[in-house]
């Protein structure tokens, strides 16, 4: 165990979330939870929070669950926690929008049935290719 600790901080973040995901992880899961550290939240937290995320929404091939956990950390990143009326809404809707509109136009599409090619038999993206996507997304748009 403290070799793969002292392994992963020396991982970039790609490689980090292809590790989690490799693992136990979801792909929203794999994403997030590689940023816990930058975004001050328990990992347990984001593993938690993006548990249904996983195979598009809880295996319904909708959304992409790396793209799921990469809007995730846009609101732990950037929200105020204001919950009467908070500023913040409005940038994070942007910065929601930037990630979902850059990662369709690298994957072809943010439905993860489409990614995986259920029903035309012809793949978009992989899981992993989707999981470093949303990571590099992450890291430009939210700069974390």
């Amino acid at each position: 165990m403290a070799k793969y600790a002292e392994k992963r901080d020396t991982m970039t973040k790609k490689e980090l979330a292809i590790a989690k995901r490799n693992g136990k992880y979801n792909c929203a899961q794999a994403v997030a939870c590689s940023f816990s550290k930058e975004i001050g939240v328990d990992e347990t937290v984001l593993f938690k929070a993006c548990e249904g995320f996983g195979s598009g929404m809880g295996c319904m091939e909708c959304t992409c669950g790396a793209l799921s956990g990469a809007i995730l950390l846009a609101g732990f990143k950037n929200s105020d926690g204001h919950l009467e009326n908070p500023a913040t809404k409005a940038d994070t809707y942007r910065y929601t929008r930037q990630m979902v509109e850059t990662f369709k136009a690298k994957a072809g599409s943010t439905v993860c049935g489409e990614l995986k090619g259920i029903g035309t038999g012809h793949m978009l993206r992989s899981c992993p290719d989707c999981i470093m996507d949303s990571v590099e997304i992450v890291q430009e748009v939210l700069g974390i």
